[in-house]
């Protein structure tokens, strides 16, 4: 962090708290100890667990940031995953506000900055979560254009106190939060792209940061602005795991390659396809993109994994455990051959709902028309 002592403000833009004062209706229940296993479950990472279960034990509605930039059509791991997480936060008493960085899509070039495009992408999206199963009693979509219009007062200091004390190399390392790297060629807008990503942290008044892994640097320049600024309460770093791509190789799944994604609204026949073409090497659990699926989205959607075959190679099995089907697959008596036709059975029973949205009701389909239409841009 950049050294302030010498170069400090009349004043600190104000932060917000994130206060730990008890508020009303959080349900019984559930004990502190069962929302910490809860809500500790959403994240591959926690940045700290002590301050995680501090805040559950002692503030029964606690504020959980999540946001997305709504730059194109949407894969199961923004989809599936995000549902997921976000039914454990709310069943934990948590309010999740998701930001729908309309303005940060524009700021990074996405659908060529065109507005109007950024946003009907953003209603697409909605569309889907509600159509998935997200539970949206407790959930608040915020378009970002709009929260910081009607507060910029409040907002653009603290984006300039954010942007003042830090170097420009520090943000650049950042690039990552926006798909980049610091290699690539940045424009002005997507340099000053960090210090708003952080400063949205606090004008949201976020006490859970919930996002991928491929944000968590500017969740921690977040966590540094407070010790700059000698602020106790830090929001708590909540990473979710990056699903990877169903080719050999691919650590996260990619828009731009449309066959190495399992879109929300594919149709069956696609899924089916897509899943007997993915990556899948006989007895190695490394790096193979079929079990990470199984891991992360058929067995916290159904709670098991089941898997058809003649009696001759073993017979139907159903796995409770991920241990449990590791082992099998390590031994070589779960097969390829039978783990990709489970999968994509399950994966469509989740979809189908979406599908079926999408097809009946006529604002999501012509959404969907309009969003098929566009060209995807870096």
């Amino acid at each position: 962090m950049a050294d302030a002592s010498d170069d400090k403000p009349q004043s600190t833009p104000s932060v917000g708290s994130l206060s730990l004062d008890a508020s009303p209706s959080t349900p019984p229940a559930m004990t502190p100890e069962e929302k910490y296993e809860l809500v500790r479950s959403v994240g591959e990472e926690c940045i700290q667990e002590d301050e995680l279960r501090n805040l559950l034990a002692k503030k029964p509605n606690p504020i959980c940031y999540d946001g997305f930039e709504p730059s194109g059509r949407m894969h199961i791991a923004q989809g599936v995953m995000k549902a997921i997480s976000v039914n454990k936060l709310t069943r934990a008493g948590c309010t999740v506000k998701i930001w729908i960085a309309d303005w940060f899509a524009q700021l990074n070039n996405k659908m060529g900055g065109d507005l109007k495009k950024i946003r009907t992408i953003g209603n697409y999206l909605i569309e889907i979560w509600k159509a998935v199963g997200m539970d949206l009693e407790k959930v608040e979509f915020l378009w970002s254009s709009d929260e910081i219009n009607s507060r910029a007062s409040e907002y653009w200091p603290l984006v300039m106190d954010i942007a003042r004390r830090n170097n420009l190399p520090r943000i650049i390392r950042c690039s990552q939060i926006m798909g980049r790297t610091d290699q690539d060629e940045l424009t002005a807008a997507q340099i000053f792209y960090p210090c708003m990503q952080c400063a949205d942290i606090f004008f949201l008044k976020a006490d859970i940061c919930q996002l991928g892994m491929d944000q968590r640097k500017v969740n921690v320049l977040a966590r540094e602005y407070c010790d700059d600024i000698k602020r106790k309460n830090k929001p708590i770093i909540l990473s979710r795991h990056m699903l990877p791509g169903l080719k050999e190789g691919q650590e996260k799944m990619s828009k731009s390659d449309p066959t190495s994604s399992i879109y929300m609204e594919d149709e069956e026949a696609d899924v089916n396809l897509k899943i007997k073409k993915a990556f899948c090497p006989p007895q190695v659990v490394d790096g193979n993109p079929c079990l990470e699926y199984i891991k992360y989205i058929v067995l916290p959607w159904f709670g098991t994994f089941e898997v058809t075959r003649p009696e001759q190679n073993g017979g139907n099995k159903v796995f409770t455990t991920m241990e449990e089907l590791i082992a099998d697959y390590e031994s070589g008596s779960l097969h390829p051959g039978d783990v990709k036709p489970a999968l994509a059975k399950a994966i469509n029973q989740i979809l189908q709902p979406v599908r079926d949205h999408f097809k009946n009701n006529p604002t999501a389909r012509d959404l969907l028309k309009t969003v098929k239409a566009y060209r995807v841009t870096r």
